[in-house]
C-alpha cells in the first residue's frame, strides 16, 4: 500500500467563510465539524448473526447450487470457452461447477482490498478490508424536488448531483449513474455522464456497464484523464481508477451485456462489483439462509469468472436482497430480513476475503417522509454495523430506486455524517476518558463552563446541518419549517457556492477529444 491508503488529511468544506464576529466564529465550527477523511476505518466490532455452523451451511449450499444446478452463461461463447478450458462442465449456455471450484479461483488471486484512485489522491479510497466508502444512489430515472415534483431526470440533474456529492464531506464517492439522462441519446449519455463525474469532481467515480462498448469508452476517458499516471510502475499494470456495477441477471443468470462490460473492466484490470439483484420472494426463495446461498453462489460464479479473465482484477462481492410484499408484488425496504441476509453475506465475504457491497439508505417512499426516514435507517444502520465495504445508494434513493430526491439526497448526507462517528467508536484517549473534567467539577454542579467543556464543545457532538432542537417558540417564529423545507433551502444553498475542483487542462482537452471523435462516429440508431 502506498501513503494515500492511510491518508487522513481533513479537507475544508467547499463555499464561502463568512468574516468577523460572529459569522466568523460560526464559519470555524462549521469548518471543524465538516472535516473530512477519504474513506471511514471502522473501530467498533462487527454485528453477527449466524455462528460458524451457520455459515458453513450456507456455504456448502451455494455449491452445492453451484456443483448440481449451475449458473447460465447467456449468448457469450467467450465465457462459455473459458469455463469449459478451467474445467467446468458445460452443457449449452449451463455451466456447473466442481464443488469448491469458485472459491478457489476467487482465493487464488482476488485481492482482499485495493485502491482505487481519484485524479486527486487526497481522494483516494481503499475497498475492504475494515474500510466502509459511502457513494450515493444509482440508476434513477426520476428526480424529485419540492419545486418541481416528480419528473425525468435530465444531464443538469446529473450533474447537480455530482456537485453535492462532491460537496458532501460524508460521502466519499462520486458513484455512477445517479440518475438517468433522459433528455440525451441512449447510445450517448456516457459520455456526458462519465465526463461529469471527471469535470465537477476529483473523487473516485464509477464506469458505464449497459454496453461492452460503453465500458471501453470508460476505459479510454480514464486513461485521459490520468495520463503518465494511469500505468502502476511497480506492478506494470494499470492502477484501478474506475469501480464498475456487474448485476447478475438472477435467478442464477449472466447475461451478454454483464458479462461484455465485466470482460473489458478486468482485462484493463479496473474494479467489479458482482452483484446478485434480488427481490426475495420472486427472484429467490422466500427464506433468509435460501436467499443467501443464492446470492453468495451468483456472486462466486461472477467473481471466479473476472479471475479467469484477468487473475488479480479487483472484484466485490456485491448484495442486493430486497423483499416484497406477497400481497402486491411490489418491492419493500426498511424490513428486517433484507437486514438479516445483509448480515449474514458480510460476514461471507469476510471469509472468503473479498471487499463487500450492499445497503445504502433504502425505501420504499415515494416522498422525503416519515417513512422514507424509517426505512433508510433501518438499512443503513445494518449497512454500517455489518461491516460493508462499499456502500451504493447512501444518498437521494427514492420509490425503490425510481427516484432521486434533492431533499433526500441532503437528509441522507446528514444520516452518512452520523455514521462516521458510530464507525469511529468510543474515544478511550486521556482526553476521552475526561476525568480532568469530573475532577474539577466535582459533585452537585455542572460541566458547562469548566475547562474541558470548554477545550471540546465545538467537536464533542455531532452537529446536523438540517435537523432543528431551537424551543417551539423560536422554530415558530424562524418559519415553522420542516427538514424536508430545511433540506430544499440547503442543496438550493449548496449548488449556489459549488466552486469546481482544478482540472488540468491537457486532461481535459484529451478526454474532450476522444468523445467528440466517438461522438461523431455514431449513426443514429442506437447501441
Amino acid at each position: 500500500m502506498d501513503d494515500s491508503q492511510t491518508q487522513a488529511e481533513t479537507q475544508t468544506p467547499r463555499g464561502r467563510r463568512a468574516g468577523g464576529g460572529r459569522e466568523a466564529k460560526r464559519a470555524a465550527r462549521s469548518a471543524r465539524s465538516s472535516q473530512s477523511v477519504p474513506y471511514i476505518t471502522r473501530k467498533i466490532p462487527y454485528f453477527e448473526v449466524l455462528d460458524e455452523e451457520g455459515l458453513s451451511i450456507i456455504e456448502r449450499n451455494a455449491d452445492t447450487i453451484l456443483e448440481e444446478i449451475g449458473i447460465d452463461f447467456r449468448d457469450d461463447a467467450e465465457a462459455l470457452e473459458l469455463w469449459k478450458a478451467a474445467g467446468a462442465d458445460v452443457k449449452g449456455e449451463r455451466v456447473r461447477f466442481p464443488r469448491g471450484m469458485c472459491r478457489s479461483l476467487v482465493q487464488a488471486s482476488a485481492p482482499r482490498e485495493f485502491i482505487q484512485h481519484a485524479r486527486n489522491p487526497a481522494h483516494n479510497v481503499v475497498i475492504g478490508g475494515k474500510n466502509t466508502v459511502f457513494a450515493p444512489a444509482y440508476g434513477s430515472p426520476f428526480v424529485r424536488d419540492l419545486d418541481k415534483g416528480r419528473r425525468y431526470a435530465t444531464i443538469e440533474d446529473f450533474r447537480n448531483f455530482v456537485k453535492l456529492t462532491y460537496m458532501a464531506n460524508s460521502l466519499h464517492h462520486s458513484g455512477g449513474t445517479i440518475c438517468e439522462p433522459v433528455d440525451l441519446p441512449v447510445n450517448k449519455r456516457h459520455f456526458d455522464m462519465v465526463y461529469a463525474h471527471m469535470k465537477y469532481s476529483d473523487k473516485p467515480f464509477m464506469g458505464s456497464v449497459t454496453h461492452p462498448d460503453r465500458a471501453r469508452d470508460t476505459v479510454e476517458m480514464a486513461k485521459a484523464l490520468f495520463g503518465d499516471q494511469y500505468m502502476d510502475p511497480l506492478t506494470g499494470r494499470p492502477k484501478t481508477v474506475v469501480i464498475n456495477l456487474i448485476n447478475a441477471n438472477s435467478p442464477m443468470t449472466f447475461d451478454e451485456t454483464m458479462l461484455g462490460a465485466a470482460k473489458v473492466y478486468a482485462r484493463a484490470n479496473q474494479a467489479t462489483i458482482i452483484t446478485p439483484f434480488i427481490l426475495a420472494g420472486a427472484m429467490s426463495p422466500v427464506t433468509v439462509a435460501g436467499t443467501a446461498a443464492q446470492t453468495l453462489a451468483e456472486a462466486l460464479a461472477g467473481m471466479a469468472f473476472v479471475q479467469l479473465v484477468n487473475p488479480g482484477a479487483p472484484v466485490v462481492l456485491g448484495s442486493f436482497a430486497s423483499s416484497i410484499s406477497m400481497q402486491s408484488g411490489a418491492p419493500t425496504f426498511g424490513t428486517p430480513e433484507p437486514a438479516l441476509v445483509l448480515y449474514v453475506m458480510a460476514a461471507l465475504a469476510r471469509r472468503l476475503g473479498v471487499p463487500f457491497r450492499s445497503g445504502g439508505g433504502l425505501c420504499g417512499s415515494k416522498i422525503s417522509d416519515a417513512q422514507a426516514a424509517s426505512e433508510s435507517a433501518n438499512t443503513l444502520l445494518p449497512t454500517c454495523l455489518g461491516g460493508v465495504n462499499f456502500v451504493l445508494h447512501t444518498a437521494g434513493w427514492l420509490e425503490g430506486g425510481l427516484s432521486m430526491g434533492y431533499e433526500k439526497f441532503i437528509m441522507d448526507v446528514d444520516q452518512a455524517g452520523m455514521m462516521h462517528t458510530l464507525l469511529a467508536g468510543v474515544d478511550m484517549s486521556e482526553n476521552g476518558q475526561a476525568l480532568d473534567a469530573i475532577r474539577e467539577v466535582g459533585p452537585g454542579k455542572h460541566f458547562l463552563g469548566c475547562a474541558h467543556t470548554q477545550a471540546n464543545f465545538e467537536s464533542a457532538f455531532y452537529r446536523s446541518p438540517i435537523t432543528d432542537n431551537n424551543s417551539f417558540e423560536q422554530w415558530e417564529a424562524e418559519g415553522s419549517s420542516d427538514m424536508t423545507v430545511r433540506a430544499n433551502a440547503l442543496w438550493k444553498k449548496q449548488l449556489a457556492e459549488y466552486e469546481a475542483p482544478p482540472l488540468d487542462p491537457a486532461a481535459d482537452e484529451a478526454i474532450l477529444d476522444y468523445v467528440n471523435r466517438r461522438k461523431a462516429s455514431f449513426a443514429d440508431s442506437n447501441i
